[in-house]
């Protein structure tokens, strides 16, 4: 739960490195070989429905009601520790953007990143745990369909559509990495142009790479559960529930079958548009998956230049606090994938 602002700023920004708390695994191995499953939360240190949830299950695990009964369970209670002292997104910077090893760490992330992107690599399979400031209700995000592509290649498009119906949520989003890049290559035409200046925003695909797009680099797979707002305690059930229906499904405890969702709203993203300028204004203020009909007024540049949408769609992730050359807003259209 996030604490008032007057709270955070008291906060001590830095303290000695050696002085964070330390980076938890929980694992519990059944003697009948499996699945490897992993199992994160507080990745962005506000957002802790999943650690409440990972800890529930801990002590379950650990009195004997809940049985492991094949493969190997990893469960990390607080992915990121400094973000989750301060009770903000970052430590230095966002985890969940450009996430790989680092021979030369310089921000507390990258000591993250070289303890964590190793642990992901060991296991087939992901479950990131998080929540949203904006929106009405929980949502999931899978990755690609198969393919042998340069961006991201995948061969488990089954598992993670098949696992992901059943987490307990209606509502599920795909197509980021790929809509990440094509907002790259718009944000470099930028900087050609002379708006930004290259060392000041990101132009590397890379950088669109969090703990799922990891993961599945290693032969994974991995789905995000976006449980509810930051702040409420709902979430948390959320969050356990949607574990407990995935053990379930990958057979790794006891249970009955969870169905898959049964009224799915099936969102592909397909365009990212940065802000320009901090007087870059809404048309309103929208939360994730506000409906926009074609036609209607989105934002307006500083210039005065209005963005339209050029067909009926969905806002996702709408940031009115981004800087400029960041992501401001994403835009989703229903309809796509969903087969298994």
């Amino acid at each position: 739960m996030s604490l008032p602002s007057s709270t955070l700023t008291s906060l001590p920004e830095q303290i000695p490195l050696a002085h964070e708390r330390p980076f938890e695994a929980i694992r519990f191995c059944s003697p009948i070989p499996g699945l490897r499953l992993i199992i994160t939360a507080a990745v962005h240190g506000n957002e802790t429905c999943g650690t409440f949830a990972i800890k529930r299950l801990v002590g379950e695990i650990e009195s004997g009601q809940i049985k492991l009964l094949s493969g190997a369970l990893t469960l990390v209670p607080v992915t990121n520790p400094k973000a989750y002292r301060l009770e903000r997104r970052p430590g230095d910077r966002n985890l969940n953007r450009r996430l790989m090893p680092t021979s030369d760490p310089q921000e507390y992330e990258d000591y993250v990143a070289n303890w964590l992107c190793p642990l992901l690599a060991e296991h087939d399979g992901l479950i990131d745990l998080h929540s949203f400031q904006s929106g009405d209700k929980a949502f999931a995000l899978f990755g690609p369909k198969n393919n042998q592509n340069a961006l991201e290649p995948f061969t488990h498009a089954e598992i993670e559509e098949s696992l992901v119906q059943r987490l307990g949520c209606q509502r599920f989003v795909y197509g980021w990495l790929e809509t990440y890049a094509k907002g790259i290559r718009r944000r470099a035409d930028q900087v050609q142009a002379g708006r930004f200046h290259a060392s000041d925003v990101d132009v590397d695909i890379n950088y669109g790479i969090g703990t799922t797009d990891y993961i599945r680099t290693t032969g994974g797979w991995a789905i995000t559960l976006e449980c509810g707002q930051h702040d409420d305690i709902g979430a948390r059930e959320v969050a356990y529930q949607a574990i407990i229906n995935a053990l379930i499904h990958l057979d790794m405890i006891e249970g009955v079958k969870p169905l898959p969702a049964q009224h799915p709203q099936v969102l592909g993203l397909y365009d990212v548009f940065d802000r320009f300028h901090p007087q870059d204004q809404f048309a309103k203020p929208w939360k994730s998956f506000d409906a926009i009909a074609k036609g209607e007024s989105i934002g307006t540049r500083a210039d005065g230049a209005a963005i339209i949408a050029e067909q009926d769609c969905l806002i996702v992730f709408p940031n009115m606090n981004s800087q400029p050359g960041q992501e401001w807003f994403y835009l989703a259209r229903a309809g796509g994938r969903l087969g298994y």
